[in-house]
C-alpha cells in the first residue's frame, strides 16, 4: 500500500470502512426527477443545497467517505447544455465542495467521528453514453480518447481537494488500463478501482477477474480493488476469486438488491425476498472487503445498519 494512502489510517483503526449509498435514491426521495442523460449531475445545475443534505445525512448514519456527485459530470455531458469546460470544470469542483461541507459540519456535531474522507466519483465513458453501457463495456476507444475524456474531471477533483478517487462501474479492462495511465500523471492521486460483473468471474466486457488484477497490479496509486453496481447476491462470489487475484484491500458496495432495466431504466424485485448489505457483511469480510458501503437503491438507513456491526 501507498505510503501516502488516506485509507490506511481509517485501515489501522477500524475492521472496516464504511461507504455511503445511492446518492439517486435520496434525491430522488427530496423530489428530484432524475430522468436525464445527465442523472444525478442535473442536481448539480439546479439544486446543489439537496446533494449537501444526502451527504450530510450519509455521514450522520455513519458513513466514514462520501462519494462526490461527479459520477455523471464531464464537459462532454455538460456541452450538451451549453457549459463550457470552464463552468464543467466549476461544476465539478462543487460537488467536492458539497461534500466537503457536509463533512466540515458533521464534524462539529460530531468532532470524535474523524477521520472521514471524500471520494471523488469518476465514473466510466458508457455512463456519459447513458444507454446502459456500464453494464456492457461494448464501446471502443482508444487510451488517448480514454484520457481526454476524463482528464478534465480527474483534474477538477483533485484541484478541488479530494482525498482519493473512485473510479467506479467501470465495465471495460481497456478504460482501467487507460484511466491508470492517466493517474500517472498526477503522481499525489490515489484511487479505487470499482467494476461492474458479467458474471462472478468476469467484469462486463468479459476480462476475466484475475487478469484484471494483474493488469492494474503494477499501478502503486491503486489503493483498493473490487465491484459496485452490482447485485447484491452475486458479490461474495467476485470478491472471493479477486482476494485470490491481489493483495490489495477489496472495496464492495453493491445495489439494494433489486434488478436494473437499462432499456426502461427502472427497477424491480425478482420475487425473491431481497436480503440487506448488513445480512452480507461477514461473507464479504471473510472475502478481503474493508471497503464496504451500498450502491443503487440504498440508504442511509441500510448504512447505519453496516456501522452499527462494524
Amino acid at each position: 500500500m501507498s505510503l501516502n494512502n488516506p485509507l490506511s489510517l481509517l485501515l489501522s483503526q477500524r475492521p472496516f470502512v464504511v461507504l455511503d449509498g445511492a446518492l439517486a435514491t435520496e434525491l430522488e426521495a427530496r423530489g428530484c426527477n432524475l430522468a436525464d442523460s445527465l442523472w444525478s449531475a442535473k442536481v448539480l445545475m439546479e439544486q446543489p443545497e439537496l446533494i449537501y443534505a444526502v451527504h450530510l445525512d450519509y455521514f450522520r448514519a455513519g458513513a466514514q467517505c462520501a462519494i462526490t456527485a461527479s459520477y455523471q459530470a464531464t464537459p462532454a455531458g455538460f456541452a450538451a447544455r451549453g457549459l463550457d469546460e470552464a463552468q464543467s470544470r466549476a461544476l465539478i469542483a462543487r460537488s467536492v465542495e458539497l461534500a466537503r461541507q457536509a463533512r466540515e459540519d458533521f464534524l462539529k456535531e460530531q468532532p470524535e467521528a474523524g477521520p472521514l474522507l471524500v471520494a471523488g466519483s469518476v465514473g466510466p465513458y458508457g455512463a456519459f453514453l447513458a444507454d446502459g453501457s456500464e453494464y456492457r463495456g461494448d464501446y471502443q476507444l482508444t487510451e488517448a480518447e480514454f484520457a481526454a475524456f476524463h482528464r478534465p474531471r480527474v483534474e477538477a477533483l483533485l484541484a478541488a481537494g479530494v482525498d482519493l478517487l473512485a473510479c467506479e462501474t467501470l465495465p471495460s479492462l481497456a478504460e482501467a488500463r487507460a484511466l491508470a495511465v492517466l493517474l500517472a500523471q498526477y503522481p499525489q492521486a490515489r484511487a479505487w478501482f470499482s467494476f461492474t460483473l458479467r458474471d462472478s468471474e468476469h467484469i462486463s466486457d468479459g476480462s476475466p477477474l484475475a487478469d484484471v488484477a494483474a493488469a492494474l497490479a503494477s499501478c502503486s496509486q491503486i489503493v483498493a480493488l473490487g465491484i459496485n453496481c452490482v447485485p447484491l447476491d452475486d458479490a461474495t462470489a467476485a470478491l472471493t476469486r479477486l482476494h485470490n487475484a491481489t493483495p490489495l484491500p477489496l472495496v464492495v458496495y453493491p445495489n439494494s438488491g433489486e434488478q436494473y432495466d437499462a432499456v426502461s431504466k427502472t427497477w424491480r424485485h425478482d420475487g425473491h425476498a431481497c436480503h440487506t448489505l448488513a445480512h452480507h457483511l461477514d461473507a464479504w469480510r471473510d472475502a478481503g472487503a474493508a471497503l464496504i458501503g451500498g450502491c443503487c437503491r440504498t440508504t442511509p438507513a441500510d448504512i447505519a445498519a453496516l456501522r452499527a456491526q462494524r
